[in-house]
């Protein structure tokens, strides 16, 4: 199956899609064929879900492969051991956020790591954490809002993180928290306040960056604030 996969990553190759990758900041030291992310949704439908497949995809040494192994596993059969292995290799924020955003936050195991990993100094680590709870405030609809406001405390906590993917991810959870209604709206629009008049330049970042998305006619709209 492994080699399958990996003929068709090969022949999925399109010029100039490799060369264009550090204009949306994206570095790795995995070999990069250059596809583009749709083709790479196109291939796991054929390929299926299949947790060994994605973990050999994952170990290829391949960026695609990386990509590929998200969209083919399956998150019901993720630990939290195998969760935190793929983290520890993550090096770019496009192979973290989609780990987290495509796979991670189906697994029941999500929440825990999102607390694990904020505590974690290595920076797409860290920035893993806030992706994910991301990626849960956007997609688990049916949540009610206490995991939520549980964990503004620990977006403020690691608001002074001021390394580049670290902050836009804690901004990015901050946002996303903030547009699931209208009481966590106000909730974090609270927090993006304090932020914004924060000592810790990062922290002041943050704040005001929220606090002008939630501010957004769109933004409110999808809080449902009309």
């Amino acid at each position: 199956m492994l080699a399958e996969a990996l003929h068709l990553l090969e022949r999925a190759a399109e010029p100039g899609v490799a060369e264009g990758m550090p204009r949306f900041g994206i570095a790795t030291a995995d070999r990069v064929i250059g596809i583009r992310v749709g083709t790479l949704r196109g291939l796991a439908r054929t390929l299926g879900r299949n947790q060994a497949l994605a973990e050999q995809l994952w170990d290829a040494g391949i960026y695609e492969a990386r990509l590929l192994a998200c969209f083919v596993g399956e998150p019901k059969t993720l630990t939290a051991e195998g969760m935190d292995r793929w983290a520890a290799g993550f090096d770019n924020w496009a192979t973290c956020d989609t780990a987290c955003f495509d796979l991670f936050d189906n697994s029941p195991l999500a929440w825990d790591a999102v607390y694990r990993w904020a505590g974690d100094e290595r920076e797409f680590v860290r920035r893993g954490a806030f992706a994910l709870l991301a990626g849960l405030a956007l997609h688990a609809k049916k949540l009610p809002d206490a995991p939520f406001l549980e964990a503004l405390p620990l977006i403020e906590a690691q608001a002074g993180d001021d390394r580049n993917f670290v902050k836009k991810g804690v901004s990015w959870a901050l946002r996303a928290i903030g547009m699931r209604n209208p009481a966590l709206h106000r909730s974090a629009g609270e927090l993006a306040e304090r932020l914004s008049a924060a000592p810790l330049p990062a922290a002041r970042w943050i704040g005001r960056d929220a606090a002008r998305d939630l501010a957004r006619p769109a933004a409110r709209r999808k809080a449902g604030l009309g």
